[in-house]
């Protein structure tokens, strides 16, 4: 059987959140890997990327494994009945349902995170409640048929994770082994517990009004019926 993934590509999403999870899905055996928008023409990225959809919204076949990833470009997308309408769709039979980073606010905003324990970006975690979602620490968090992950470069473990349980570990090793995933960051700076708290209040002073309309979504946004 084939394993059908879906990866939304959206105007303004942060690229790594999309492309660390399709390097690894993308060799996984049988697997076909979607990038799904409202039309086929070019997507750019919060930082200039250009990339392109391979599958229409609704053309789209039934996914064992929807992923949304995160970036500026969500706030736009929050009310978009048509893009949340596809994802409660696609929901309903997915095997996983899934995100990485803000990604999870739109699976909130879907009403798909209602009752779930979930991960998000470091700077977003405070919203996750607004959707009745409980967060919980970690790079990626797993409960029932959703996975979450954190924030950017979580992505890739979540996929690895994901891989595990769509096929198995051996596979997922392999897979790691493959494209070398063996962190060791110059710096000990990827997360507020261990950065300096200078460059911390330095970066949410510079996304201060993104984590503001952040905060304004979750605190007006009603509970959804699923």
């Amino acid at each position: 059987m084939t394993h059908q993934i879906g990866l939304i590509l959206y105007p303004e999403l942060t690229q790594l959140d999309l492309t660390g999870p399709f390097e690894v899905f993308s060799r996984m055996p049988d697997s076909n890997v979607h990038l799904i928008w409202k039309t086929l023409d070019p997507v750019t990225s919060d930082t200039g990327l250009r990339l392109l959809p391979t599958t229409l919204m609704k053309e789209c076949p039934q996914l064992e494994v929807i992923c949304v990833p995160g970036g500026p470009g969500q706030i736009d997308f929050m009310d978009d009945q048509e893009f949340l309408g596809f994802l409660r769709k696609q929901a309903k039979k997915a095997k996983l349902v899934t995100s990485v980073c803000t990604g999870s606010l739109l699976l909130g905003a879907a009403g798909l995170l209602e009752g779930y324990k979930a991960s998000t970006y470091w700077a977003s975690t405070e919203f996750l409640v607004g959707y009745g979602a409980h967060y919980q620490k970690g790079r990626v968090v797993k409960d029932r048929n959703r996975i979450t992950g954190g924030g950017v470069t979580a992505g890739i473990d979540f996929a690895l994770t994901a891989v595990a349980e769509l096929a198995d570990e051996r596979t997922a090793k392999m897979i790691q082994l493959m494209i070398e995933y063996n962190p060791d960051p110059p710096f000990n700076s990827g997360h507020p517990d261990v950065a300096d708290p200078e460059i911390v209040a330095a970066l949410r002073a510079i996304m201060k009004e993104r984590i503001a309309a952040r905060k304004v979504q979750a605190r007006n946004r009603p509970r959804s019926d699923t």
